[in-house]
């Protein structure tokens, strides 16, 4: 009699530590229910795993992180455009004085500030072709050139809008006249460069 005491104390202990089941309904919240006997025994593998807090720190931590770091490319596309547009204008001054000074003629840059382009002419005022372009003249669109955040503010030659190189590449203005100043001002996204091309040597120089 004293066994058969025994025995149903240990079976009462043993239904009061049970072992616990998560049951998934669907897409519906996780909750558990005790196991009572041998046939509805827990399967811990088969269950499906809801996730834990320490996953969810590491979930919103690194969304975080991907956050502070396309802010800042995005607040950039704009200084990106513009330190393209600068030097893209630069290269294409250089390419207008290296051809007056190997045809010995004169080339000109004509900027448009309106439609935020320009072009190169030769002496009788004829678009060249683009030398990688084929079949294209010269003829530069920011908005077309996918810079499209890039504004051309300005252009100061002299008060004209066209910059001339003669055949040993001095620079003049649009009359044709000695050059005594040339600025292009570039802007985008609230942030200004300018391209400017010195008297006398036509040297070309990209500043902030």
């Amino acid at each position: 009699m004293y066994q058969e005491g025994k025995r149903r104390l240990v079976r009462r202990v043993i239904l009061q530590q049970k072992p616990w089941r998560a049951h998934c309904q669907g897409s519906e919240m996780c909750f558990t229910v005790p196991c009572y006997s041998q046939e509805d025994r827990c399967d811990f593998w088969s269950i499906s795993r809801a996730f834990t807090l320490v996953e969810i720190i590491i979930v919103v931590a690194i969304i975080a992180i991907a956050a502070m770091i396309m802010v800042p490319m995005m607040g950039s596309t704009a200084s990106m455009q513009l330190h393209s547009a600068s030097n893209m204008i630069a290269s294409d001054l250089e390419y207008a004085k290296s051809m007056a000074i190997s045809r010995s003629q004169t080339f000109s840059v004509v900027f448009d500030t309106t439609e935020d382009s320009y072009r190169i002419e030769n002496q009788n005022g004829e678009v060249i072709p683009h030398p990688v372009k084929k079949g294209f003249d010269y003829v530069i669109d920011l908005q077309a050139a996918g810079l499209d955040k890039v504004d051309i503010v300005k252009v100061n030659f002299d008060t004209t809008t066209t910059i001339q190189f003669d055949y040993v590449g001095s620079p003049n203005n649009g009359d044709g006249n000695a050059l005594n100043n040339g600025v292009i001002t570039l802007q985008a996204g609230g942030v200004t460069t300018t391209v400017s091309v010195e008297p006398v040597t036509g040297f070309i120089l990209v500043a902030d």
